[in-house]
C-alpha cells in the first residue's frame, strides 16, 4: 500500500507476518470474558445505569505487523448476503408492476401495519404543517445552507470554436421525473428530504415523487412534509421499503413514474434499487450503497469524548453500520476514548444498534499521518473525519472519500444536516469510484455542435476520411454532398 504525496514522499506498509490480522492485546474485559481467539476485546460497564448495561467492544490492529494482504482484509465491509434478499425482493418488484396501487397497499399492511385508502398525496393540496418554531427555524437554516451550496455548482454555458466555423457547446436539461427515497423504519430522516428535493428543485426537475413510510395513523411525518413543500416536492408515496421503489420505477394509476431514483435505504431498498436499474423499467439509480460509515484519524490533540461521539454517531444507525478509528502517531489517549465509547453508548437510546455495530467496527494504529491517511484511501470511507493537527494541510493527499471533516471542531453531524454539503454518499468502499449526490446528479447534459459553411469547408475532408477508413460510405457522403453543394455556390457566384 503506497501514498504519493504532493512534496513528493511515498510510503509503503509490508510486514513478513502471515496469518489473519490479529488484535491487539487489550486490558480484560470487566466481566473477565474473552475473544474466541483468546485475545481479549476491551469490554466496559456503566455502573450507576438506569438500564442494563450493554458491551461495547472494537477489535484493533497495529499496521505494520499487518502483511499486505492482511491490511487489504480490512477493507471488507460486514458482507450483505444479496443473493437470499433478491429472492425476496423480486416477488414483490413483479407484483407492483402488475398490481399496481393494489400491491402497495398491501405490502404497506404487511410491512407498516398501516391500511391505506390513498397511497399519493398531491403536495399543493396538502396543508402546511404546524411544526415548533425552534425546529422549523434549524430545516429551515439547513434549507438555505444546502440550496446555497448545490445551487454553488451550476456550471455556466460555454461555447467553444474548435476550428473557425465549427462551434461545440454542453448544456444542461433537469431529468424530468425523479424519485426519492427518503426513510423512515427505525429513524425518520427529514434531513434526507432536504438532501434530495433540494438539488432536484435547483435543476428544475418537473416531477419530484418523495417516498417515505406513513406513521401508524396513516399520515406524513410532518418534518418530512414542511421539507417537502418547502423544497418543491409535487407528490408524496406513502409507502417504504422494495414497494415503494418498485411503484416509482414502474409508476402506478397513482403514482408517476421516475427516471431515476435517489436515496439511502435499507438492504430490500438497495436490493430493489439494483434489479429495477437493470430490468425493463428503465430507470437509472444514484449510486450503489450499503450501510453507513465513517472512518476517524486521531492523532494527540484529539478530545476522547468528540471521538467517541462521531465513532457513535454513525454506529447508532443500524446493527450494519461500521465505525473506524484510525490513531496516527503516539501519545493518544487509548483508554480515555474506550471509557468514553462504551460510557456514551450506554447512554444512548439507540444503543443496542450502536453495540452491534461496534462488534464488526475496528480502529487501526498508524505510525504516522502518512500511514493513516494511505488506510484511509484504501478503506474508501463514505464519511472521513480527520481530527488532527493541522488537518487541512493533508487534504490534497485524500483520494477516496464520500464527504471529509477537517479539523477538530467539525463533526459529521454538520454535514449530516446542515452545512450545505450533501449527506447522500457513496459507501461499502463505492467512494473510490463514485461521488455523492450533487447537483449534477439531477441534471443529464447535451451537446450541441454547429457549423458555418466556413466550418464544414475546414473539418468536412477530415471527416470523409475518417468515415472513409471506417467504411461508412453514408456518413462520408452526408459530408461530400454538401461540400459540393457549397463548391457550386461558390462557383455561381464568381460566374
Amino acid at each position: 500500500m503506497t501514498l504519493v504525496g504532493g512534496s513528493g514522499f511515498r510510503l509503503t506498509i509490508m510486514s513478513d507476518s502471515e496469518g489473519p490480522p490479529r488484535r491487539l492485546r487489550q486490558r480484560p474485559l470487566v466481566s473477565g470474558e474473552s475473544g474466541a481467539d483468546g485475545l481479549s476485546t476491551v469490554s466496559y460497564l456503566q455502573a450507576g445505569s438506569s438500564h442494563t448495561a450493554i458491551k461495547c467492544s472494537m477489535k484493533s490492529y497495529r499496521l505494520s505487523e499487518l502483511t499486505q494482504a492482511q491490511v487489504n482484509s480490512l477493507k471488507a465491509r460486514p458482507r450483505i448476503d444479496f443473493s437470499s434478499i433478491f429472492n425476496l425482493v423480486n416477488p414483490i418488484v413483479d407484483d407492483v408492476r402488475c398490481r399496481g396501487d393494489a400491491a402497495v397497499k398491501d405490502y404497506t399492511a404487511k410491512f407498516d401495519k398501516v391500511e391505506l385508502e390513498k397511497i399519493v398525496e398531491n403536495v399543493r393540496e396538502l396543508p402546511d404543517p404546524e411544526l415548533d418554531a425552534v425546529v422549523r427555524e434549524a430545516f429551515d437554516v439547513a434549507y438555505d445552507n444546502i440550496y446555497a451550496f448545490h445551487a454553488a455548482q451550476k456550471s455556466a454555458e460555454t461555447c467553444v470554436e474548435n476550428m473557425k466555423g465549427v462551434k461545440c457547446k454542453r448544456v444542461s436539461r433537469g431529468i424530468p421525473s425523479v424519485g426519492l427515497y427518503v426513510p423512515g423504519g427505525t429513524a425518520v430522516l427529514p434531513s434526507t428530504a432536504l438532501m434530495l428535493a433540494v438539488p432536484a428543485q435547483i435543476a428544475g426537475c418537473k416531477t419530484v415523487v418523495l417516498a417515505t413510510p406513513p406513521t401508524q395513523d396513516g399520515s406524513i411525518c410532518k418534518e418530512v412534509l414542511y421539507c417537502a413543500k418547502r423544497a418543491g416536492v409535487t407528490h408524496i408515496l406513502k409507502a417504504g421499503g422494495a414497494q415503494a421503489i418498485s411503484a416509482m420505477a414502474w409508476g402506478t394509476a397513482s403514482c408517476p413514474k421516475v427516471e431515476k431514483i435517489f436515496g439511502p435505504g435499507n438492504q430490500y431498498v438497495t436490493a430493489a434499487k439494483m434489479i429495477l436499474q437493470n430490468s425493463e423499467a428503465m430507470v437509472s439509480i444514484d449510486m450503489p450503497a450499503g450501510p453507513s460509515e465513517v472512518l476517524v484519524i486521531a492523532d494527540e490533540q484529539a478530545n476522547p469524548v468528540h471521538i467517541a461521539s462521531d465513532l457513535l454517531s454513525q454506529a447508532e444507525h443500524g446493527p450494519d453500520s461500521q465505525v473506524v478509528l484510525v490513531i496516527a502517531g503516539e501519545g493518544v489517549d487509548i483508554k480515555g476514548i474506550e471509557e468514553e465509547i462504551s460510557k456514551q453508548c450506554n447512554s444512548l437510546p439507540r444503543r443496542e444498534y450502536a453495540s452491534k455495530a461496534l462488534d464488526h467496527s475496528f480502529t487501526v494504529f498508524a505510525r504516522d499521518m502518512v500511514e493513516a491517511i494511505s488506510f484511509s484511501n484504501l478503506y474508501a470511507p463514505e464519511h472521513l473525519i480527520i481530527n488532527v493537527n493541522d488537518a487541512e494541510k493533508w487534504e490534497s493527499f485524500i483520494e477516496n472519500a464520500g464527504s471529509v471533516f477537517l479539523g477538530q471542531w467539525t463533526p459529521e453531524s454538520v454535514g449530516d444536516y446542515a452545512s450545505g454539503t450533501n449527506h447522500v454518499l457513496p459507501t461499502y468502499g463505492y467512494a473510490r469510484m463514485y461521488g455523492g449526490v450533487s447537483l449534477d446528479s439531477f441534471l443529464k447534459y447535451i451537446t450541441v455542435q454547429s457549423l458555418t459553411e466556413e466550418g464544414l469547408m475546414n473539418l468536412g475532408p477530415y471527416v470523409a476520411t475518417m468515415a472513409e477508413v471506417e467504411g461508412l460510405e453514408a456518413h462520408k457522403r452526408a459530408v461530400t454532398l454538401r461540400l459540393q453543394d457549397i463548391q457550386a455556390k461558390q462557383f455561381s457566384h464568381r460566374t
